[in-house]
C-alpha cells in the first residue's frame, strides 16, 4: 500500500487508496463500490469519505449486521489501515467520515516536492493519448477574435492533459478544402498573371482579398463559372490548382503563425484537404453498417431526436462538414490510436457534435457508455462581447483582428510600466518581455477564468486591473514572494536541502493543504475541461499566501527557514499553474 500511495497522483486519489481499503473490510462482498471522497467543511476537517448513506441504502435488505449508516460509517473508520498522513477522524450526521490530515505529513510532502519537482504532483487520468482539436481557422482569413477563446482554452487543455503524463495531439482542423478555394484561386490567377513570383505583399491583406473575390463571384456569372469549376480542377488535382491552391494556403499560415508565436501556443496542422482522401472509405463503412439513407438526391444519417438528418454527401456528390468531421474522427480512432477526442468550438456548433457523435456511436466506432474509453467531447464556449453587449466588433463594425487585439494589451501595459518608472530601472529588453508577460496574459486569463460556456465582455481596462481577479494581480503576487525571497538573502537550494518545513500557525496549515490540493484541481479541470477551475485555485493560492504573510513574519524571524520554504512552494505552484495556463510568470515588479 505504501507504494499505491506513493504514486497516486492527488491528494484526494491517496486517501481514496486508504478508504478503498477499510471499505475491502467493512463491506467484503460489495466488490464493485467505490469510495466517495470530498473536501469538508473546515469547521470538521479536511475531507470526508461518504459511503455510508448509499452503502446503507445497498446492503439493508441483504441480512447485514449493520442496522443503519452511521455504525457503517464507524466500521469504515475504525478499519481505516493506519497512516502518516491521518491525524484523527471523527463520525458527523448518518455515518460521514471526516478526516483531519498530519500537519507533518502536509509539510513533509511540500518538503518533497521542493526536491523532486512540481511534476511529482502530476494527477494520474485513466487516459494515455488525446486529440485536442482547437483553434482552426479558415485559409485566406484573418484570425479574429472569435478565434481567441478557441484557441486560448484549447492550449490551456493540452497542457493540463500534457502535465498529466497524457500524450497530446494539437490539431489545428484549418478550413483549407471547399468550394470557396475556387473563387480565390480564380481572383489570383486574374489579378495577378505571374502569380507564381508574386511575394505576400502583392496579395496584401487576405482579407481584402477574400472579399474582393466574393464580391467578384456574387456579381459577375462568368467569373462565377470559371470559379466553380475552378474548384473542379482543383479536386482533380490539376497541378497549376494545386500549386496555387498551396501558395493561398502558404499566405494564410504564416499569419496565423504571428499569432500563435505571440501566444505561444504549438499546434500541429492536418486540415480538412488531409481527410479528404479518407472520406469515401469512411463514408463506406457508415453505409456498411447501415447508416446512410437516401434522402432528397442527398446521402443522410437520420440522428434520433433530432428533426434534421446529418448530411453527409451533398446533392451535388460534394462533401461537407459532416463527411470531414466522421472521417477525421475514424483516422483518430484507427491511426493515431487516440482515446479522447475533444473539440473546442463555439457553443453554435453544440447540435452539430451531438449529431455526429451519435451517429459515430450507432455506427460502433464509439461505445454507447459516455464514460467509457475511447470517448469524444465537445468543449463548447460562448461569446467575446463588446461594452455593449454584442459582438465584440471595431467601430466600423469590421471584427477585430487577433494580432492588433494583442499589440493593443502589450503597447497598453508598456505604457503602465514607463509610467511607473521602469523604463529608468530596466533594460529595454526587460521592459519589452514583461510589457509581453503581463499584455498577454492579462487577455489570456480573463477568458479563462470565467466558465467557458458563458459569454464574457472584453474590456482592457478591466483586465489590466492590478487589483482583484486578473493576470496582473496574480503576476505580481509571485514577483512579490520571488522579492521576498531575494531580500532575505538566503539561497533557497540551499535550504531546500538542510531546511524543514513546521506548520504550526492555522494560516501556515491553511496554505500548507492549499498546496497540496492542487493535483485534485487539475484533475478536475481536465475531467470536466474547465479552465475557470484553476484560475479559481491560483487566485485563492494568492489570498492564501496574502493571510499567512500578513500575519506570519517571515525575513528576520525564528521560523525564518520554514516560511521562505513555504514562500518558494507557493512560488512553484503559482508558476506551473500560470504555465498551465499559457502565461509568461515575472520575476520583478
Amino acid at each position: 500500500m505504501a507504494a499505491d500511495l506513493e504514486n497516486a497522483g492527488s491528494l484526494k486519489q491517496q486517501l481514496a487508496i486508504l478508504f478503498e481499503a477499510s471499505l475491502r473490510i467493512t463491506v467484503p462482498d460489495e466488490l464493485d463500490v467505490e469510495p466517495l471522497i470530498a473536501a469538508c467543511n473546515p469547521r470538521f476537517g479536511d475531507y470526508q469519505c461518504n459511503n455510508a448513506m448509499s452503502l446503507w441504502t445497498k446492503i439493508k435488505g441483504k441480512g447485514t449486521e449493520f442496522t443503519g449508516p452511521q455504525p457503517i460509517g464507524r466500521a469504515i473508520m475504525k478499519n481505516l489501515p493506519a497512516s502518516e498522513m491521518i491525524e484523527s477522524c471523527t463520525i458527523a450526521g448518518p455515518g460521514f467520515v471526516n478526516v483531519v490530515l498530519s500537519k507533518q505529513w502536509i509539510a513533509k510532502s511540500i518538503q518533497k516536492m521542493l526536491i523532486d519537482g512540481i511534476q511529482t504532483w502530476a494527477p494520474k487520468l485513466p487516459v494515455k493519448r488525446a486529440v485536442v482539436d482547437f483553434s482552426s481557422p479558415n485559409i485566406a482569413k484573418e484570425m479574429h477574435v472569435g478565434h481567441l477563446r478557441s484557441t486560448i482554452i484549447g492550449d490551456t487543455l493540452a497542457r493540463m492533459l500534457e502535465f498529466s503524463n497524457v500524450e497530446v495531439l494539437r490539431r489545428n482542423h484549418v478550413g483549407d478544402w471547399g468550394t470557396q478555394f475556387g473563387m480565390l484561386i480564380e481572383y489570383l490567377f486574374e489579378r495577378f498573371p505571374d502569380w507564381e513570383v508574386i511575394s505576400d505583399q502583392a496579395i496584401g491583406d487576405l482579407e481584402a482579398f477574400y472579399k474582393a473575390s466574393k464580391q467578384r463571384f456574387d456579381t459577375d456569372p462568368g467569373f462565377k463559372e470559371r470559379a466553380q469549376q475552378a474548384v473542379v480542377s482543383l479536386q482533380g488535382g490539376e497541378e497549376k490548382y494545386r500549386k496555387a491552391w498551396a501558395q493561398i494556403c502558404e499566405i494564410s499560415r504564416r499569419g496565423y503563425e504571428r499569432v500563435y508565436q505571440r501566444l505561444g501556443v504549438q499546434l500541429e496542422e492536418k486540415g480538412e484537404s488531409f481527410y479528404n482522401p479518407y472520406i469515401p472509405e469512411a463514408l463506406e463503412a457508415l453505409s456498411n453498417a447501415g447508416l446512410i439513407e437516401e434522402s432528397e438526391g442527398a446521402r443522410v444519417i437520420f440522428i434520433e431526436g433530432k428533426n434534421i438528418p446529418l448530411i453527409v454527401v451533398k446533392k451535388d456528390g460534394g462533401y461537407n462538414y459532416a463527411s470531414t468531421d466522421l472521417t477525421a474522427l475514424r483516422y483518430r480512432l484507427n491511426k493515431e490510436k487516440a482515446e479522447w477526442m475533444i473539440y473546442v468550438t463555439d457553443v453554435g456548433q453544440r447540435e452539430h457534435f451531438e449529431m455526429f457523435f451519435t451517429a459515430a456511436k450507432r455506427a460502433g466506432w464509439l461505445p454507447a457508455d459516455d464514460n467509457m474509453y475511447p470517448k469524444v467531447s465537445h468543449v463548447g464556449f460562448g461569446l467575446v462581447l463588446g461594452e455593449d453587449g454584442k459582438r465584440f466588433r471595431t467601430r466600423s463594425t469590421e471584427v477585430v483582428k487577433l494580432v492588433d487585439l494583442l499589440d493593443e494589451a502589450k503597447s497598453r501595459c508598456k505604457a503602465a510600466l514607463i509610467e511607473r518608472g521602469k523604463a529608468d530601472e530596466w533594460t529595454g529588453e526587460e521592459l519589452e518581455k514583461t510589457a509581453e508577460a503581463v499584455g498577454y496574459g492579462a487577455v489570456k486569463y480573463a477568458d479563462l477564468k470565467n466558465n467557458r460556456l458563458t459569454n464574457y465582455t472584453f474590456n482592457f481596462d478591466q483586465m489590466l486591473n492590478d487589483k482583484g481577479n486578473t493576470a496582473v494581480y496574480l503576476l505580481y503576487a509571485h514577483a512579490r514572494i520571488c522579492s521576498i525571497i531575494r531580500k532575505s538573502g538566503k539561497d533557497i537550494e540551499e535550504l531546500k536541502k538542510t531546511g524543514k518545513i513546521e506548520l504550526a500557525h492555522p494560516d501556515e496549515r491553511a496554505l500548507g493543504l492549499h498546496l497540496l490540493q492542487f493535483a485534485e484541481i487539475v484533475e478536475e479541470a481536465c475531467t470536466n475541461l474547465l479552465p475557470n477551475v484553476l484560475c479559481e485555485y491560483l487566485y485563492n493560492l494568492s489570498e492564501y499566501f496574502t493571510k499567512f504573510y500578513s500575519n506570519c513574519q517571515v525575513v528576520g524571524s525564528a521560523e525564518e527557514t520554514s516560511r521562505l520554504l513555504l514562500g518558494e512552494a507557493t512560488a512553484v505552484v503559482m508558476r506551473k499553474c500560470f504555465n498551465l495556463l499559457g502565461i509568461v510568470p515575472v520575476y520583478r515588479i
